[in-house]
């Protein structure tokens, strides 16, 4: 879900995630201790590295630093257990301070939830492990719009971004697995961490058209951001780079209907986004499309909090991949 339109909304959105981000740099330097090693028969992963995973790890953090509408909120299930394997969940927003002077902040927090299952053996007796790897990323960016027309709908905006995230691996097995754990990938697995952050930056063509008789938002983005680990459980090091090329386009116009005493709108949605660098593949994609449609109501004749509600459902779909959403934003 991306915030746009009402300032205040998207101000709220990027203090959020300056907060976020602040409370995670904070989290990095509570990096748990490493397990130490117990007597007993050792347990090794069998068919599986686990520094090969500490990078995949890695790269599923790469879809939660860019801010993109097509992987926002995104839940692929194991076809086995019909559970989810892999959920991303994404909000972010940003604004332009003003027209006299074009400062533009973003701001976006996500989630990801991986459960990868390994095979634990001592050459006698073998333990799935399945695990649970939870991922928290904050990413703020500074840019300047640069008019490319006189009425300035239409800017190149470029943007400095930086992120931090942390994941935090949990196992879901048996107590004797734990006590009698001396291998150093299986340390990582239970309660292991990895820190990460990331340096880079966005270029953007964003037009944005508004007419008493409709609203016209169309975006071109193109994100870089190298992440890279540290603080990792077992002294497994990990870096990914996250590359997006992105299309956003959305219609707004009066129904002819009326609500609160103001019109209600129709919405109309469009984005695409094509992955490059490691995260090309990585989910079984390299690109994702989605279309919407819904309603916005306007609220500002009342008292109320909030001044829009929009509700949208959208179809996804790309490489091996489609489903359904609802989204359901409010401007304030």
């Amino acid at each position: 879900m991306r915030a746009h339109g009402i300032l205040n909304s998207a101000r709220c959105v990027v203090m959020l995630a300056m907060l976020a981000m602040l409370a995670m740099m904070g989290m990095v330097g509570l990096a748990p201790a490493p397990a130490h090693a117990q007597t007993g028969p050792t347990f090794g992963i069998v068919g599986a590295n686990v520094q090969k995973q500490a990078n995949a790890v890695l790269t599923l953090m790469s879809f939660a630093v860019v801010p993109d509408l097509a992987s926002s909120s995104l839940s692929i299930s194991n076809t086995s257990t019909d559970n989810p394997a892999l959920t991303l969940w994404q909000l972010g927003g940003g604004f332009t301070l003003s027209q006299s002077f074009p400062l533009y902040l973003e701001g976006s927090i996500a989630y990801n939830r991986y459960d990868p299952t390994f095979v634990a053996s001592n050459g006698q007796e073998t333990r799935k492990l399945p695990t649970k790897w939870n991922t928290f990323a904050g990413t703020v960016g500074v840019g300047w719009d640069f008019p490319l027309i006189d009425s300035k709908e239409l800017v190149f905006r470029p943007i400095f971004n930086a992120s931090i995230g942390r994941v935090a691996s949990d196992l879901s097995v048996a107590k004797f697995a734990v006590e009698h754990v001396t291998d150093q990938e299986i340390a990582f697995l239970d309660n292991g961490a990895m820190n990460a952050y990331g340096l880079g930056g966005s270029v953007m063509l964003d037009w944005e058209s508004h007419r008493n008789e409709r609203d016209v938002d169309v975006e071109l983005r193109y994100t870089n951001i190298y992440l890279r680990s540290f603080g990792t459980t077992g002294g497994m090091n990990a870096s990914a780079a996250a590359q997006t090329a992105s299309l956003y386009a959305r219609w707004r116009a009066p129904t002819g209907l009326r609500a609160l005493d103001r019109p209600v709108r129709y919405v109309l949605e469009l984005s695409h986004s094509h992955y490059f660098g490691n995260q090309a593949g990585a989910l079984g994609f390299s690109q994702l499309t989605t279309v919407g449609t819904g309603l916005e109501l306007d609220t500002s004749a009342h008292e109320v909090f909030v001044t829009r509600i929009r509700g949208v459902f959208r179809y996804v779909f790309g490489n091996n991949v489609h489903g359904l959403s609802f989204g359901l934003a409010a401007s304030f």
